[in-house]
């Protein structure tokens, strides 16, 4: 009899050590990737959301960064080429469900709520708030008398604006600029997000899109114009990540969430301009970043 206890005890053990993980968390050697959109700050997230995985489970974790445009982003997550990738409320809601945005509360409920239909869960918000604006040199600002979008719509037909290519058809970018403040300029350039600072700065354009938390906005000592109608809608960055992810490896969800609420729009700017100003590696002050937070070991 103890004979035959034993030999099921050793049976179970053995079961629990096979089968006992299964579906519960990250094994070694299994791979999930990470991407990001093409410009400084989405790519200095996305190395923090990788350093985290790494950090934190005994997953391996792929980088494709640098992809494209947000379509390209968005399409890449839809197909399983990537796993997650930072993205913003506004553009989600916006621009791939073509909804109407609200307040940061609104949009972030509607965020969750439109992603979660199509098998794709938006976590909890880093803290800070990307949304577009529009900058001019001091020069121009100072040219034509320039501190809201309503000042800038009155002269726009003689100005030049730069922006990125996607910004040019985006419902939220130029379009609806252009419906909301009756906003045409002489011409419109579609540029890669960095090239629109230089060629500012050299007085090819007049104009151009930007991000609040651009590290050149600072670089350059641009004036941002106030959105007196509020047309742009919040962009508050979150991890964004298939469902059937998180289903595998549900601990993912509250390791991304270590950077719920811990960046601001300042501390970003100067992250962005860390890379865009002195020279610096995005994956080197993402990590150093969350080694100073606490959230990695160096």
């Amino acid at each position: 009899m103890k004979k035959k206890i034993l030999i099921l005890g050793l049976v179970a053990a053995l079961s629990l050590a096979l089968f006992g993980c299964a579906g519960g968390g990250a094994k070694s050697g299994e791979t999930i990737t990470v991407g990001s959109k093409n410009f400084t700050e989405n790519i200095i997230i996305a190395h923090m959301m990788a350093d985290l995985v790494e950090a934190h489970t005994d997953l391996k974790v792929e980088r494709k960064v640098n992809l494209g445009g947000s379509n390209v982003a968005w399409t890449a997550l839809e197909n399983n080429d990537i796993q997650m990738y930072p993205d913003y409320t506004g553009t989600i809601v916006a621009n791939y469900y073509q909804e109407n945005t609200g307040t940061s509360e609104e949009t972030l409920a509607m965020t969750k709520e439109l992603t979660a239909g199509d098998s794709l869960k938006a976590l909890e918000p880093m803290g800070f708030n990307n949304t577009y604006t529009l900058a001019v040199t001091q020069e121009t600002a100072e040219k034509y008398k320039l501190n809201t979008y309503s000042d800038l719509a009155k002269v726009a037909n003689d100005l030049i604006i730069a922006c990125e290519f996607e910004f040019i058809d985006r419902p939220d970018g130029y379009p609806g600029l252009q419906k909301t403040y009756n906003m045409n300029f002489k011409e419109v350039k579609g540029m890669d997000h960095g090239i629109m600072f230089r060629a500012l700065n050299e007085n090819e354009v007049d104009v151009i899109d930007a991000f609040r938390t651009d590290g050149q906005i600072k670089v350059f000592n641009l004036k941002i114009l106030e959105d007196d109608q509020e047309f742009f809608p919040p962009y508050d960055i979150l991890p964004l990540v298939r469902q059937d992810t998180l289903d595998k490896y549900p601990e993912l969800e509250g390791i991304l969430n270590k950077l719920a609420g811990k960046i601001d729009d300042n501390t970003m700017q100067e992250l962005n301009a860390m890379v865009d100003d002195q020279g610096m590696k995005e994956e080197v002050v993402a990590h150093d970043f969350l080694v100073e937070a606490g959230l990695i070991e160096k």
